[in-house]
């Protein structure tokens, strides 16, 4: 039994919705929005004491070694990540996961725990008991869905309609109800037969690729052909292009909505959907005035707001009912009824050609991570942290020299045939056209200062000869 059970953690995400924290590179299931630990992480921790085998986890090909980091912190392996060609939503993810599951043994078909990588639930155990509940279903052949009861009548959510019992636990779904209006979610609250849909499903991976076969050919036919004859990558499996052909679809729409075999537990458990400023500080203990804040922040007059700093002092002076985020590149301001609308910030940062929707001042790298600390014309001035025993790619460039500085540590450095160490407040200099590569050998983490010069500083202008992580020039 103890493998009967397989999470498959969904971890797409476009970064929208809770910008400038999120962004496309670094999307909200890799913040720390509700604890120490990120919400991958805690949706990992929340699998220990389950009869569960290691996760699946389906990811956007760009998040790769952030998730590989995310579970190396925490201790949690995975049976495999599955890297998405190109972002199709949950109903072709899960389908990923679900051949990936079910190939070779054909006696092998699991029941499938399909998590998203970004809610907030609590307590554990509340979520342990209602997959326990469900259990018996799943394996049954229904696609148990989990409920909670509302708590407000909030428009942004998906509701079931829940029917007749069916055992302990478990009830008839009689309807899904995707983000009603702001009236039938309050008939909904006083109803008492709506729950709140969690996005978490129970189901035997055969069949949902039955259902979703029934339902939407397409993306069957697409998930298959990219899975017929996976790549793998380090620790990844690589679908093929075929996977970009599918329909972009949520389970919800493609199967729940259609299919016969639903079932849903109410879970009496806390559940958030982390999609908005508005739920990330419901998620959070106000003060005595109703504000929620994280970070560096000084509230006077100020009621009922969410002040978010990330690198500098937050001073609000007189707010109310509102939201103000913090960044090193970017403040974000807003009225709390208007956080839905955040997404269209990062819509027009995108038509405008900007890159503060794609990427923070700090990028995180297999082999570490980059922060931008100053940008001019003709130069650029990065801070590197470097993992013990990590290095980066032998490279080049074409149109920029480098300058790197040790601030801690012990580098290596490798400049054509040229290998030598650099110390604590040593540098050398990288002219334009010299291969090179920069390594930890030690057992501490490395700090680098690196000055780029050139006309031409962007990262398409790297040459790669050699790289353990698999990327390409």
């Amino acid at each position: 039994m103890s493998s009967e059970i397989l999470p498959v953690i969904l971890a797409g995400g476009s970064g929208t919705r809770l910008w400038p924290w999120s962004r496309e590179l670094y999307p909200k299931q890799f913040l720390r929005l509700v604890g120490e630990e990120t919400m991958l992480q805690l949706t990992l921790g929340r699998l220990r004491g389950l009869p569960a085998a290691q996760p699946v986890i389906v990811c956007n090909n760009d998040h790769r070694f952030v998730v590989a980091e995310q579970c190396r912190q925490v201790g949690a392996a995975s049976r495999a990540i599955i890297l998405e060609p190109a972002p199709r939503n949950t109903a072709p993810a899960l389908a990923l996961a679900a051949l990936q599951a079910t190939a070779g043994d054909a006696a092998d078909d699991p029941v499938l725990l399909a998590l998203p990588a970004d809610s907030h639930i609590a307590p554990a155990e509340a979520f342990h008991a209602a997959v326990y509940a469900g259990l018996s279903a799943a394996r049954a052949g229904a696609i148990v869905v989990f409920g909670t009861a509302p708590t407000a009548p909030t428009p942004g959510f998906g509701y079931i309609e829940t029917g007749a019992p069916r055992g302990s636990g478990v009830s008839e779904v009689t309807a899904f109800v995707e983000k009603p209006s702001a009236e039938l979610a309050e008939r909904f609250l006083a109803g008492g037969r709506h729950l709140w849909n969690s996005g978490m499903f129970l189901v035997r991976a055969s069949v949902y690729l039955d259902e979703l076969r029934a339902q939407r050919p397409r993306i069957v036919a697409a998930c298959q052909a990219a899975m017929a004859a996976p790549r793998e990558d380090l620790n990844f499996i690589r679908p093929g292009d075929a996977f970009a052909e599918s329909p972009a679809e949520s389970i919800d729409y493609a199967v729940m909505e259609h299919t016969k075999r639903a079932m849903v537990v109410a879970a009496d458990m806390r559940f958030a959907d982390m999609g908005s400023w508005q739920a990330v500080a419901a998620a959070k203990r106000p003060d005595a005035h109703g504000n929620t804040t994280s970070g560096d922040v000084l509230a006077i007059a100020t009621r009922d707001s969410h002040l978010a700093a990330g690198d500098r002092l937050i001073a609000a002076v007189g707010l109310r009912d509102a939201v103000v985020v913090e960044t090193a590149d970017a403040v974000l301001v807003a009225a709390k009824q208007h956080v839905q609308d955040v997404k269209r910030v990062a819509e027009q940062l995108r038509a405008l050609g900007r890159d503060e929707h794609r990427v923070h001042t700090t990028s995180y790298r297999p082999w570490g991570r980059a922060e931008t600390v100053k940008r001019g014309d003709g130069f650029l001035v990065k801070r590197l942290m470097v993992t013990p025993g990590e290095s980066l790619s032998l490279q080049l460039h074409h149109h920029r020299a480098e300058h790197w500085v040790v601030v801690r540590g012990e580098g290596e450095v490798q400049r054509d045939d040229e290998v030598f160490r650099l110390r604590a407040n040593e540098s050398t200099f990288i002219p334009a056209g010299q291969r090179h590569r920069l390594a930890n050998p030690g057992e501490a983490p490395l700090e680098v200062i690196e000055v780029q010069v050139g006309e031409h500083l962007s990262d398409d202008d790297i040459v790669r000869f050699a790289d353990r992580y698999g990327r390409g020039s």
